[in-house]
């Protein structure tokens, strides 16, 4: 039996033998103390009931009590004793891994029975049991905010600016649905995005966090999927979207309209037949975008211009377009640039569904069945090398992802201070990247037709040569104790084991072979297939008073490559192999919170942080093979296949310093501040070998560090009276010796030597201002904006005649977006349904995502000049090829829609 196989059943047999069991990470708690309203002494044995549920608890003798266990939401609670009134309290939050307290007082009965005293419960401004930075998004919120996926939801707290985690890499963030990951960790990212109108709650950690998490440097997201409830309701949603510009210089076709498609819906309740005990939630989306970035069809991938490549005087070339010759003129070509067919090259088509099933069986059991899958087809226009088929758009690559996931659990409750939960997971992934699925596809003409014409211009024919394909499996056994042990610790513990496959197939079409592949010898077709194991154990302590909370945890970690690497390095493909070594480490994590008023609590915590490097590092290139006509004389991205992996990869390591101010200014007004310290060990970097040949090829290695040093500052105003504001500040420097893993192996093949000094990473951004402003009430109308302020981001300079090349030293223009969202609740007859409008990008600002070396802006370039105003040897001008869509955001993006809820 392989090894992987034998840890594996170890570890569930080890798993199966604990008696107490749990899903930690996805529930809260509510306490407190209950008192009589006139003497203030503690009243034992009240019980207090979470209504419409099973759950509750009876006060001890102190009056204290404790309910754990409990699913993030709005509930309510009801305190019953003999001789005394009952107190309702409503409007009680709950949320993921905090304590809500709510105290009671309680009045002896009057002679009217039978009455109730009814308290609606505030959402307190600071949370003195919060140790480290995190906020938490709920569905409300996210209702009402001009926000369509996830990904902008994880966005809008301080310190997450575009997906990078307080100046970690993207890469650095574990995303947990319910407490399971859905990371694919082949590339190190989220492989399924959970769509809006399932989720429940959103919780983003920023700072340190608890040892329960872990495969993380820099961030923590958990999202919590809505459950059904005893009585049927849903919605249904859709709207239509364009993208409304007047910059058509830039956006092709921008002022032709190009339809964005939204429709989606909901679905909940008790299953039919089967009683209220047995619910579920069911939401489904289908979503088309046709895009914002055009080509033009000028040119087929069957298309051939080889006389360009004469020296003839442009007015005698010949260049043929859907199989058609022509001969070269200036009038002709701009004719044929501007009238021809425009095609999409950034559409996109995403299907996605979420089912999950509860059957509550016993007061005492529940059962938890969710299902997630998502598909994605789209094109992308992400760089120079998508530029270059402006007008041969079909010869660009397109893209398909398929995603699923499944999560069994099973949850058993012992009594109100402990309880268990066990759960199981599958999660499969698949991508694939290529012009044409079938690599025997007749349309796929040799790759020479790319080189037909010369720099600086569109290509004339061809397409992309290469297809990709791989998929990721990952099984997951998870089990963790959580018991509040007396009133001032809660201790939880846990374990998890993961096993994964990782199938990769990478080949060059080669039309002119009866086969189309080269054989798996070659450099140009390579293939894996790896099981690499991980597990993780760890405990934490939360350690309650009334004066300080502490939290203190250990985590442990293992993983296990199966992989092998090479002896030798100076001609790795024939090397013999060995075994890599199996990692293992400990990361200790504290966090303390204490209060210095009322009103206002101070946190202080610590920790280490430990994650294995995207599996792409460990795998790359499987047979060590070096191309020699890819080593040093070419360009990226062809130059990196002479890079190989490195399955004996060192864990990543961040040590993380946070200290933070939370007070409350007034019932309405409240702000926290926090700094941060983070310093970056083991990040992958490129070290250059040789070979027997005297050919550069580089091989990951753990090389490279980086340091983050800044302040978040966040404003709230409670949403009271119909208007809630919220501002939040970023200040932080983010340097290291490099932002890309294969700067050293590029820089030598450019003769440029490595920087030996801290640099601004490439995601080093000094301010950023996230402001949200929402007025009005949900069951009538609803005005909100988003605002987001960025100053520029650092990119490398580079003059011909003033200054070498400077990494990162110089800095992009700021950045400045507003997002609307307005809707309006109408009233018609029994329906009541709500139209809204959303406006991404309100002013239309093209923001400088992307800038020339030269000039440090997006909008010209330098360059041009020293081609002394020739022709490109294609059919564009020398302008038109310096007009690059992709180097600015998005144009104005405009969604009507309406909704009904029933």
């Amino acid at each position: 039996m392989p090894r992987h196989k034998r840890i594996l059943l170890n570890i569930l047999f080890l798993v199966f033998q604990i008696p107490c069991l749990v899903w930690a990470g996805n529930t809260g708690k509510i306490m407190g103390k209950v008192v009589d309203k006139t003497t203030g002494e503690p009243l034992a044995g009240v019980n207090i009931i979470i209504e419409n549920t099973t759950q509750g608890a009876a006060s001890d003798l102190e009056g204290t009590y404790f309910i754990i266990g409990i699913s993030p939401g709005e509930y309510t609670l009801v305190a019953s004793y003999i001789s005394y009134n009952d107190v309702r309290v409503s409007n009680v939050d709950v949320h993921i891994d905090k304590s809500t307290t709510i105290n009671f007082e309680m009045s002896a009965e009057t002679l009217e029975l039978d009455e109730t005293i009814e308290v609606i419960a505030e959402r307190p401004l600071i949370r003195k049991d919060l140790t480290s930075t995190e906020s938490t998004i709920d569905r409300e919120l996210i209702d009402i905010l001009p926000v369509v996926n996830l990904s902008e939801v994880i966005n809008l707290p301080a310190g997450v600016i575009d997906g990078h985690f307080r100046g970690g890499r993207a890469d650095e963030v574990q995303y947990l649905v319910n407490g399971v990951s859905i990371n694919d960790v082949y590339s190190g990212t989220y492989a399924i995005e959970v769509e809006n109108n399932a989720i429940q709650e959103v919780n983003v950690i920023s700072g340190t966090f608890n040892a329960e998490y872990g495969k993380a440097m820099s961030g923590i997201v958990n999202v919590v999927t809505r459950d059904g409830g005893p009585e049927f309701e849903g919605n249904i949603s859709g709207f239509v979207g364009d993208y409304v510009s007047t910059n058509d210089e830039i956006f092709w076709n921008i002022n032709n309209f190009n339809p964005i498609l939204n429709l989606q819906g909901t679905l909940s309740g008790p299953v039919p037949l089967l009683g209220n005990n047995f619910t579920f939630f069911a939401s489904g989306r289908a979503f088309y975008d046709n895009g914002y970035v055009f080509g033009s069809d000028v040119f087929k991938t069957s298309d051939m211009t080889a006389d360009w490549l004469t020296e003839e005087v442009p007015e005698d070339r010949m260049f043929m377009s859907h199989g058609n010759i022509y001969q070269f003129s200036e009038e002709l070509a701009q004719d044929l640039i501007s009238n021809s067919a425009k095609i999409s090259m950034n559409e996109a088509t995403r299907y996605s569904g979420n089912l999950k099933l509860t059957w509550r069986f016993s007061d005492s059991d529940r059962l938890n069945f969710e299902g997630l899958f998502q598909t994605r087809d789209w094109k992308e226009y992400a760089g120079d090398t998508d530029h270059r088929f402006r007008l041969d758009p079909d010869g660009a690559y397109n893209y398909n992802r398929w995603s699923e996931t499944g999560i069994l659990s099973w949850n058993h409750v012992f009594n109100n201070r402990t309880f268990i939960d066990t759960y199981f997971s599958y999660f499969y992934t698949e991508f694939f990247q290529g012009v044409y699925e079938d690599l025997f596809d007749d349309r796929y003409i040799i790759k020479q037709r790319l080189q037909d014409t010369g720099s600086n211009a569109f290509v004339s024919g061809g397409q992309e040569m290469w297809q990709f394909q791989r998929s990721t499996t990952t099984y997951l056994a998870k089990t963790d104790i959580t018991s509040q042990v007396n009133n001032h610790h809660q201790i939880k513990a846990g374990l998890e084991a993961r096993t994964h496959r990782l199938w990769m197939h990478e080949y060059e079409v080669i039309p002119e072979l009866e086969q189309r592949i080269a054989p798996l010898t070659s450099f140009q077709n390579n293939q894996y297939l790896h099981y690499p194991v991980d597990f993780a154990a760890y405990i934490q302590d939360k350690i309650e008073y009334e004066d300080m909370v502490v939290n203190f945890g250990l985590r442990y970690d293992y993983f296990d490559p199966d992989a092998y690497v090479p002896e030798d390095f100076s001609n790795p493909s024939q090397s013999s192999l060995r075994k890599a070594e199996i990692k293992q480490q400990i990361s200790p994590r504290l966090g303390l919170a204490y209060p210095i008023s009322e009103s206002g609590a101070i946190h202080v915590s610590y920790g280490h942080f430990f994650q294995i490097p995207q599996f792409f590092y460990l795998y790359t290139n499987p047979e060590f093979n070096i191309d020699p006509l890819q080593s040093s004389v070419a360009p990226p991205p062809q130059s990196l296949k002479n890079t190989i992996g490195n399955a004996e990869l060192e864990p990543q390591q961040t040590t993380i310093y946070e200290m933070g101010l939370q007070q409350k200014l007034s019932n309405v007004y409240g702000i926290t501040f926090t700094v941060y310290f983070k310093d970056i060990r083991n990040l992958v970097g490129t070290e250059v070998h040789e070979t027997v040949e005297g050919i550069k090829y580089g091989r990951y290695i753990n090389r490279d560090y980086g340091y983050v040093r800044g302040l978040t500052f966040s404003f709230e105003r409670r949403y009271i009276d119909n208007f809630a504001a919220n501002i939040d500040y970023t200040f932080q420097i983010a340097r290291g010796n490099a932002s890309d893993p294969n700067n050293a192996f590029l820089d030598a093949q450019s003769d440029l030597e490595t920087e030996k000094q801290v640099v601004p990473l490439d995601w080093d951004r000094h301010h950023q201002f996230n402001g949200s402003l929402n007025i009005g009430n949900p069951e009538n109308f609803v005005f909100s904006l988003i605002v987001r302020y960025g100053t520029g981001l650092p990119y490398s300079t580079v003059s011909r005649v003033v200054q070498p090349y400077v990494e990162n030293g110089g800095r992009k223009p700021v950045t400045f977006t507003v997002d609307l969202y307005i809707t309006k609740r109408l009233s018609l007859g029994s329906f009541k349904p709500s139209v809204y409008l959303r406006v991404f990008n309100l002013f239309d600002r093209l923001n400088e995502q992307d800038v020339y070396n030269d000039t440090g802006r997006a909008t010209y370039s330098t360059e041009p000049l020293y081609f002394g105003g020739g022709r490109p040897r294609g059919l564009n001008t020398l302008d038109q090829y310096y007009v690059r869509p992709h180097f600015y955001s998005k144009p104005r993006e405009v969604q009507i829609g309406i909704e009904f809820k029933f």
